[in-house]
């Protein structure tokens, strides 16, 4: 039996690096080595240009900002190797996420994943806390032509969740996931983390505190968890 009150939102679509877990915390980390090896140095203004881009877009931006002679693939492929190391030793959900995950499903709301994240690392992540059998589905960056801030990931979540966009709620950390799920005609929420509190999230519904924001089960007309 459903304990949910009347809503207008018929589903839920995480991002997830920032959002879900502290990935984006974890990925300058992996940015830095990589630079590190180039001689140079992260800059902040940097880390903030890459963040929620795919891996390719992302790495495009690196190898412009310091002129690097490498290719997005190889960057990848290195970044990788890197990140799996510093995941098995850091890689935490963030606040409120499993208790938001376990009311959903109380409430028998369907709920996704939309990141800009490839496949590969995005199904270990995930499965490192057994998530994603409870998900409906799960895009990656890999699943489009064009990633975030173009509203394509989110057009498809909500296409394969069977709702119109604006009866998807969509929870995202950045600016540019922000966006695209803005210009998909989501409702949209904002839960940043320490990485992105500083961005601008004009459009969305509300910015929320984390994901316990009672803010948020009021949305979804459900009880707050405990």
């Amino acid at each position: 039996m459903s304990l949910r009150a009347k809503s207008n939102i018929d589903a839920v679509v995480f991002d997830m690096d920032g959002l879900m877990f502290n990935t984006e915390l974890l990925y300058p980390q992996v940015s830095y080595e990589l630079l590190r090896r180039r001689g140079h140095k992260l800059e902040p203004e940097l880390t903030n240009a890459m963040m929620g881009r795919p891996s390719r877009d992302a790495f495009r931006i690196m190898i412009e900002w310091h002129q690097l002679e490498d290719t997005p693939d190889n960057l990848a492929e290195e970044s990788d190797q890197i990140f799996v190391k510093i995941l098995d030793e850091h890689l935490a959900p963030m606040p409120g996420l499993m208790a938001l995950l376990g009311a959903l499903e109380q409430a028998a709301v369907p709920k996704g994943v939309a990141t800009s994240s490839g496949r590969p690392m995005a199904e270990k992540i995930l499965g490192t806390f057994d998530i994603l059998p409870r998900l409906k589905f799960l895009l990656c960056g890999t699943d489009v032509e064009n990633g975030k801030p173009n509203p394509e990931i989110y057009l498809l979540a909500a296409e394969k969740m069977g709702v119109a966009p604006d009866r998807m709620l969509v929870l995202e950390d950045s600016h540019t996931g922000s966006r695209a799920a803005i210009a998909a005609g989501a409702f949209v929420v904002a839960t940043p983390g320490d990485h992105s509190r500083h961005h601008d999230f004009s459009g969305t519904r509300f910015v929320a505190d984390t994901l316990a924001d009672p803010r948020i089960y009021e949305a979804l007309g459900m009880p707050r968890a405990i």
